[in-house]
């Protein structure tokens, strides 16, 4: 395990992406958006995506700085068009349009299609926040290979389909960023165990024959199995209406037979951005949520050393304690970053960029 800090991180990712080709604007987009992966704790949708994005962008299945376009566009409802383009960059931009007209229409639905991956998906909720919205983001993803298997079955026929919700900080609450996966994991953090050497915890992951495993390979080795979905039956219900939400009722694709696909990971997403001081005063919905948010945490916990928390709280934690203690990255995809670093012709070691 090696632990670096933020400052080292971001030099690497930087030079990594320079090195491939991306211009000063995509490389500070996904570089932001990756470290802050791994600051929150996300490590599976942080710079541990570098060796796929490598290795898509010179298989030509990502194109390189690309901006995302409005394809479709009645006021209140657009489309864009992530034109195969860097994830991180066509969420920024689609999250940025519907921003836009949120705050001039009160509300904005927008779908994004053909984009490539576009990471941790918490990202474009807290932009939204941050612009003092509220928002809702369903995702679908369409690669080369589903990867969660539908409640009762065996083989794996859709994604791990997250949800993000997001709440502005109101009158002086923090913000409020739910971000999920419908699956019982991320398929990031069985690569990291995978990587690590690590089993999983149980209840996540079935074997090719369907009987439940710990092993991380069966996601990564032939013969493959699959994640289970997160509460059995109920999320896998929410993954299914996500794909056709998300990949359906935007225009996009999904892993049905006869769907256009382009190899390595494409995403869909579906994002419904309001203005909440259209709906409400905010001084009284100030002290609902104040009340609200006291309340539930001023429940007994089980554990006195673990107290009932909210979304995003772990993730304000963990950062804080990562830009103090740095952070940490298992030697498996410490081994993955340095092939990526030099495939696209960068020999300098991750700490010597700090």
């Amino acid at each position: 395990m090696q632990t670096v800090t933020e400052a080292q991180l971001f030099g690497f990712c930087d030079a990594i992406l320079k090195g491939l080709g991306c211009d000063a604007h995509e490389r500070k987009i996904v570089t932001d958006h990756l470290v802050l992966g791994n600051l929150s704790g996300h490590d599976s949708h942080g710079i541990g995506m570098l060796p796929t994005y490598v290795a898509d962008a010179t298989a030509g299945i990502m194109k390189l700085n690309q901006r995302g376009v409005i394809s479709r566009d009645s006021g209140a409802m657009i489309v864009v068009d992530g034109q195969a383009g860097f994830g991180q960059v066509m969420g920024h931009d689609h999250t940025a349009f519907a921003i836009e007209r949120a705050k001039k229409n009160g509300v904005c639905v927008a779908g994004l299609i053909n984009s490539h991956h576009i990471g941790r998906i918490g990202t474009y909720g807290e932009m939204c926040a941050d612009a003092g919205l509220a928002s809702i983001h369903l995702v679908n993803s369409v690669s080369y290979r589903a990867s969660v298997a539908p409640w009762r079955g065996i083989e794996a026929r859709i994604s791990t389909n997250p949800i993000c919700i997001a709440v502005p900080a109101i009158g002086g609450n923090r913000r409020l960023i739910l971000d999920m996966a419908t699956s019982q994991s991320a398929v990031g953090k069985v690569r990291v165990a995978y990587n690590s050497k690590k089993p999983v915890p149980p209840g996540r992951l079935i074997d090719v024959n369907g009987d439940p495993t710990t092993d991380p390979k069966v996601l990564f080795e032939e013969p493959k199995g699959a994640l289970t979905p997160a509460g059995e039956h109920k999320g896998f219900a929410l993954a299914f209406m996500f794909e056709v939400l998300a990949g359906c009722l935007t225009g996009g694709n999904t892993f049905a037979p006869g769907s256009e696909k382009t190899g390595g990971i494409q995403n869909n997403m579906m994002s419904v951005v309001f203005d909440p001081a259209r709906l409400d005063d905010l001084g009284h919905m100030a002290y609902e949520l104040k009340t609200y948010m006291d309340y539930i945490q001023a429940t007994k916990p089980i554990d006195p050393e673990f107290p009932v928390i909210l979304p995003g709280d772990p993730e304000r934690a963990m950062i804080a304690e990562r830009r103090e203690k740095g952070i940490p990255i298992d030697d498996g995809t410490w081994a993955e970053l340095q092939n990526a670093a030099k495939a696209v012709g960068l020999s300098t070691d991750l700490l010597s960029l700090a």
